[in-house]
């Protein structure tokens, strides 16, 4: 394989030095997200132990403060935050049109909390997805451009052994693995990292909504 990619030239060592890249650029944010979502859920499944456990809002926000990673963390910070707003605002907080407004704003900071993380989460994902869709192709006109040279060459000569067309073949042929070596890893970690935010986002939108209610029932 090594003799292979050393021994491309032209066209075809671009489309090698590119899918290179893209295997490369593919492990990084393979990695990269793996440790960035593990961190997320696992910060998260402490900071709802927490919470629970917890009577205090001030107290889970000091919690919360030192979770980093956590959606959710980040979701009572904001809903935290809003609601000490609220309350210092003052006004008429005994009419029912004021407590809905407030419950309103609360819930529109949980909300938008929760798009920024999942934002946040959903970083490179697009690449993966957009490298498992591509990198077959790009190393399918590799293959053509490959082959098509060989038989150029052996138009050119009249006549050739095998020995002499399998070299170059073999040379456009490594552009297809390397491709499937990018698009393969891509889109498998593509969907696994897909599901385990659909989980998330689905824990957020509880969280959320069991945050609100608490929040109704002791402040509003």
């Amino acid at each position: 394989m090594i003799k292979l990619l050393t021994a491309s030239k032209g066209i075809v060592l671009g489309v090698v030095i590119i899918l290179l890249t893209l295997v490369a650029l593919c492990i990084f944010v393979i990695i990269y997200k793996l440790i960035q979502i593990s961190q997320a859920q696992s910060q998260s499944v402490s900071f709802l132990d927490r919470f629970w456990d917890s009577k205090r809002l001030d107290d889970i926000y000091r919690v919360a403060e030192g979770l980093k990673y956590s959606p959710l963390a980040a979701m009572f910070r904001a809903g935290y935050v809003e609601l000490s707003k609220v309350k210092k605002g003052g006004g008429d907080g005994e009419s029912m049109h004021a407590k809905m407004e407030d419950t309103a704003n609360i819930e529109r900071s949980l909300q938008r909390a929760k798009v920024s993380e999942m934002t946040k989460l959903e970083t490179l994902l697009p690449f993966l997805a957009t490298t498992g869709a591509a990198a077959p192709f790009i190393g399918l006109f590799g293959t053509v451009w490959g082959i098509m040279d060989a038989f150029l060459a052996i138009a050119a000569k009249g006549s050739a052994e095998l020995s002499e067309i399998s070299q170059p073949i073999a040379e456009a042929l490594v552009t297809t693995a390397l491709a499937l070596l990018s698009a393969v890893p891509a889109v498998v970690a593509f969907n696994y990292f897909n599901r385990r935010l659909k989980v998330l986002n689905a824990e957020m939108s509880t969280f959320g909504s069991d945050y609100l209610n608490i929040i109704r029932r002791h402040f509003f």
